[in-house]
């Protein structure tokens, strides 16, 4: 295990400044995936695995048509393509803790956990990036009605077509790696986590207005230079808050089914 720790802090440093070049992580952002990084390949190697799995999956996905994506969110995403150290946090969090926990007490939870938590991440990012791209104009998964891309609790059709294909891939990973967690409950977990995001992205989530541009944005000064109000959920629970609450679902539901 010492091995493979002192291997895969050196493996993650390497990653992660890949993928700071790439400019998909920022300097914060990139250490704090070194952590979870070397934490994952201590655990195992197929840790490793099933988290650069993903990640270069939702990285590939990021990139895909960015000035488009970009372009048609920027007046309503708070932070960019580069990802720091409390979406990091928010999103590999759980896997961090179940790799340390897998690492002082071996067992089938902790694979369950982290399977759980992957699949609600990969689908949820597959489906933003996806859905923003190509899904057209999103509905309010709660009131239905049509709302700016990129606003949280905002679905579209092909957009929740990914959001299931990333389940299933992370899914399909696990069984590859041979681990002990159903593909059914894998799936359906990281289904579950993707709906629990929309549906508190839609409700508790944090929004805020511009009064100028009269337009609803996540943004704390919108992209006019007009600094923007509280307008509704709750203050503070910002999407980096969903985001962990979703893999908290996807890995209770995956943990339940197994």
């Amino acid at each position: 295990m010492l091995t493979r720790a002192i291997a895969g802090g050196l493996l993650a440093v390497v990653a992660t400044f890949v993928a700071r070049l790439a400019r998909a992580l920022s300097m914060s952002g990139a250490l704090m995936s070194a952590v979870v990084g070397a934490l994952a390949i201590a655990a195992g190697w197929s840790w490793g695995f099933l988290l650069l799995s993903v990640f270069v999956s939702a990285s590939v996905l990021s990139k895909l048509g960015e000035r488009k994506k970009a372009k048609l969110v920027s007046s309503v995403v708070q932070k960019g393509d580069e990802r720091d150290a409390g979406q990091v946090l928010a999103n590999g969090g759980i896997y961090a803790i179940a790799a340390l926990g897998y690492i002082v007490f071996p067992s089938a939870i902790w694979q369950a956990v982290a399977t759980g938590a992957l699949a609600a991440l990969a689908a949820d990012t597959w489906a933003t990036e996806v859905g923003i791209l190509v899904g057209g104009e999103p509905v309010s998964i709660i009131s239905a009605r049509r709302v700016p891309p990129g606003t949280s609790g905002g679905v579209t059709l092909l957009g929740t077509m990914a959001g299931a294909g990333g389940a299933l891939f992370v899914a399909a990973m696990a069984t590859l790696a041979n681990w002990p967690v159903p593909f059914a409950a894998a799936a359906l977990g990281g289904m579950s986590g993707a709906l629990a995001d929309s549906v508190l992205g839609a409700t508790l989530q944090t929004r805020r207005w511009c009064d100028v541009c009269a337009k609803p944005t996540e943004r704390l000064v919108h992209d006019c230079g007009t600094p923007t109000r509280h307008a509704g959920g709750i203050a503070g629970f910002d999407n980096d808050a969903v985001n962990a609450a979703c893999s908290g679902v996807g890995a209770l539901v995956t943990l339940l089914l197994s």
